[in-house]
């Protein structure tokens, strides 16, 4: 009887430290696409999701910065139906960085929280993320607020919509290798008109005006074995149009996978799959801090049509192994079209100092 007690208890442990099921990505349905609002806001079945603002902004006086805001959340070991107020289900982290040649390199901040009590949360239903006095909200009229109260500075920013959402592969399911569920559910919504301030640790205050990117992805399983990370830009271009392109890498710097999607001034939208997608570095810079070696200005081709991409400083390296535990570059970048100026981007390196894990 001992021994029966011993194998069931046994057996009930094993079925509590179950790991939790995640949804999984998988094409949508014939006529079926993300659906607006609800896809604004978070998902928690899936294992990761994030909320990407990256744009330039311009100061009353002239200068120009680049800023990055994004929350992160991650599904925790503990079901999301667990009725206890303490479980773990869902972390909520958040990087901030801003980019200005002044100083020479980011200043950035990260903060994480276990969701729960009113102090970290990511909504379903709209966007609305909480992280303590970090908050990114999606009001009525499609405009999103944005507050930020890092170690270094404040930004308060509203960003206003100018054009539809951009979804991006097959009615928002974006392949990221060759297996089917190697893929996000992903869209932007870029052309932000973006407003607000910067507050500095010195009590400074400057107004700021500009326009931002924003990138919403949930998934649960994105990279193969094999891949290191990926390179990827989001550019709002001076004629209206928009341009996202990635390429997925190996563990030996090959291109595993790639896609790009580029709304042109007309409004016509372009899907490029893996093969007419290149990315070739054309210089590189070698970070003081992680050694890493990161291919800051690029060549990216996108079926006929070749873009540049220049950084407005060379150093945006991030250092977020307090919180992702990753490190990665992500920069305020220049943007020519067969070799005119054509936009502002960001550019995000990652998985450069190690292969990436999410």
């Amino acid at each position: 009887m001992r021994r029966l007690f011993l194998l069931l208890l046994l057996l009930c442990s094993a079925a509590l430290a179950a790991p939790p099921m995640f949804t999984p990505v998988t094409p949508l349905p014939p006529g079926q696409s993300l659906v607006f609002p609800r896809d604004f806001g978070a998902h928690p079945g899936f294992k990761t999701e994030w909320w990407y603002a990256t744009g330039w902004l311009t100061t009353s006086g002239g200068r120009k910065l680049g800023y990055q805001v994004t929350f992160f959340r991650s599904a925790g070991a503990t079901n999301v139906d667990n009725p206890s107020r303490f479980a773990a289900r869902q972390l909520i982290i958040g990087h901030a960085a801003l980019s200005d040649p002044a100083r020479g390199k980011l200043l950035h901040d990260e903060r994480s929280a276990r969701e729960g009590f009113g102090l970290a949360y990511a909504k379903t239903g709209d966007t609305d993320i909480k992280l303590d006095d970090w908050r990114m909200v999606r009001k009525a009229d499609g405009t999103y607020t944005v507050t930020i109260r890092a170690r270094d500075f404040t930004l308060a920013l509203d960003l206003a919509p100018t054009q539809p959402v951009l979804v991006h592969g097959e009615r928002g399911y974006s392949q990221k290798g060759p297996r089917p569920e190697q893929a996000s559910y992903y869209y932007s919504k870029p052309q932000l008109r973006t407003g607000g301030t910067i507050a500095r640790a010195d009590g400074s205050k400057e107004t700021v005006t500009g326009v931002t990117w924003l990138d919403h992805e949930w998934s649960t399983r994105v990279l193969g074995p094999d891949a290191a990370g990926w390179d990827w830009v989001g550019a709002n271009l001076d004629d209206g149009g928009a341009l996202m392109a990635f390429q997925i890498r190996s563990k030996t710097g090959a291109k595993l996978w790639a896609h790009a999607t580029w709304r042109d001034a007309s409004g016509k939208i372009t899907q490029f799959g893996p093969d007419d997608v290149q990315f070739t570095p054309r210089r590189h810079w070698r970070s003081p801090r992680t050694n890493a070696t990161y291919p800051v200005a690029q060549r990216i081709v996108t079926g006929a049509t070749s873009w540049e991409v220049e950084p407005l400083q060379p150093d945006q390296e991030l250092d977020s192994r307090r919180s992702t535990g990753a490190v990665y570059w992500e920069g305020a970048v220049t943007v020519s079209r067969d070799g005119k100026p054509a936009g502002r981007a960001y550019l995000e390196l990652s998985g450069y100092v190690r292969p990436m894990e999410l």
